[in-house]
């Protein structure tokens, strides 16, 4: 192992860390120098189970070939070409690669450079839309409580988690949010998706009708919220939902930030539960977390609302500085390459009643409260320590990381999300060394 490997940078100080308790970890900083497969390696020379796919976006492993080939080649090819009134012929492929595997009408594609950002820009397609359409009159955005669609000022006031709203001021106007569908108490321990709050999505009719249906724009969801500690629709939940929209004119934006791309078992979560949004906002699996890049598929009617006018004028004043860059474009065509030729989402799919099986053996584990699971993703949560909220699941999250294994943390839930290429024999390392852990003093 190169000396590089084993050595940590001599003052932590100067980067402050995103959503990180900055204090513990420069104490005791936890670093990964490599990675391959479903490993990272750590400073210290150790092997570390990857049981979130980095952060719910390296879904085809670590340092896949044909990706790191791809911007090794593209770098020295073409580095960087602007985006405004230019391009380059990457960006279009993937554009078409895109759209075949999406669902179906939904032929249009705006890049961005970040789930936010994708999130943002489906916010300002949605309101623009309708003013394009003649009803401008239509500016209220929904979301829903413990939704997170990233961190810019748009997605947190959509979104509908406290810590994440509660230090940034009035934020945007115009926002309403549905009860979330978290139903401990009748659906705890549910395999798939649960029975009961199906009807919750009528919540929405309620919205409607408050502020009346000719001021509504749109409706933003994940299809399944991750990042608040992975809520499973109910059933009929998501089509419910649809017909409300479609009754009132009003969009339906569904975030699949982390469903899309295989999570599921199918390209994204809309094809999974059959349900046609008009919006879809991607990121993190696009580019298999190699580089930032995220995709906004909009459907042909909402594209061809803003091909009018004369045809040298821009339609949609809307764009960033890297949308479509040829480094990020070339990983994205060989991460959709990757998950084609290898079969993943087909995989995820097959091996997901295994990961199911697994993570509901730890069901009688002590502090256990509810375990949670859809596809190739999970959620163990933890009964709180009283008056010490976040503690239990992120004490957990520490001895993990010892003991070789990667797990998130989101309150007082353990979040995971392997890899598509999570084999067998990891699953059962991945609960065997949690139940260890849940069963140790924690």
């Amino acid at each position: 192992m190169s000396n590089r490997l084993n050595t940590t940078p001599n003052d932590l100080r100067a980067f402050w860390m995103p959503f990180t308790a900055n204090r513990q970890f420069k104490q005791e900083p936890r670093l990964f120098v490599a990675a391959k497969d479903m490993h990272y390696t750590t400073h210290d020379g150790r092997q570390v189970l990857d049981a979130t796919a980095g952060l719910w976006c390296v879904n085809a492993g670590h340092c896949r070939p044909k990706i790191t080939e791809a911007i090794r080649e593209q770098a020295g090819e073409l580095d960087y070409a602007p985006a405004f009134q230019l391009g380059h012929p990457k960006a279009f492929e993937l554009a078409n690669r895109l759209v075949d595997i999406a669902p179906e009408g939904m032929n249009h594609v705006l890049y961005t450079n970040s789930g936010s950002e994708s999130v943002e820009t489906a916010l300002k397609v949605a309101l623009a839309y309708h003013r394009v359409k003649g009803n401008g009159s239509r500016f209220r955005l929904i979301g829903r409580e413990r939704g997170y669609h990233g961190v810019n000022f748009g997605g947190i006031s959509v979104g509908g988690i406290v810590s994440n709203r509660k230090m940034f001021g009035t934020l945007l106007t115009g926002v309403d949010h549905m009860p979330h569908t978290h139903l401990p108490g009748k659906n705890a321990f549910t395999k798939g998706e649960p029975e009961h709050g199906g009807d919750l999505a009528t919540e929405l009719e309620r919205i409607v009708t408050l502020h009346d249906a000719s001021t509504v724009a749109a409706v933003i969801v994940e299809p399944v919220a991750g990042s608040t500690g992975v809520l499973i629709p109910p059933k009929g939940y998501l089509q419910k939902l649809r017909e409300i929209c479609t009754k009132h004119g009003i969009l339906l934006i569904f975030d699949e930030v982390i469903t899309g791309f295989g999570r599921l078992g199918a390209p994204f979560a809309a094809q999974y539960f059959d349900v046609k949004p008009d919006i879809i906002t991607t990121a993190k699996g696009l580019t298999n977390g190699v580089i930032p890049m995220g995709a906004v598929f909009v459907t042909s009617e909402i594209h061809d609302a803003f091909m009018t006018g004369p045809e040298h004028m821009i339609e949609f004043m809307h764009g960033y500085t890297y949308s479509g860059n040829p480094i990020a474009s070339a990983a994205a065509l060989a991460t959709l390459e990757t998950y084609k030729e290898e079969g993943l989402f087909d995989r995820a799919r097959d091996i997901a009643p295994y990961w199911e099986a697994g993570l509901h053996s730890l069901k009688d584990l002590p502090n256990v409260i509810d375990i949670r699971n859809l596809g190739l993703i999970g959620a163990i949560e933890l009964d709180p320590i009283a008056g010490e909220p976040t503690k239990r699941a992120f004490t957990a999250f520490l001895k993990a990381y010892e003991n070789g294994l990667l797990i998130r943390t989101t309150g007082d839930t353990i979040a995971m999300s392997p890899p598509l290429i999570v084999e067998k024999h990891h699953i059962d390392e991945i609960f065997g060394k949690l139940r260890e852990i849940l069963t140790s003093n924690i």
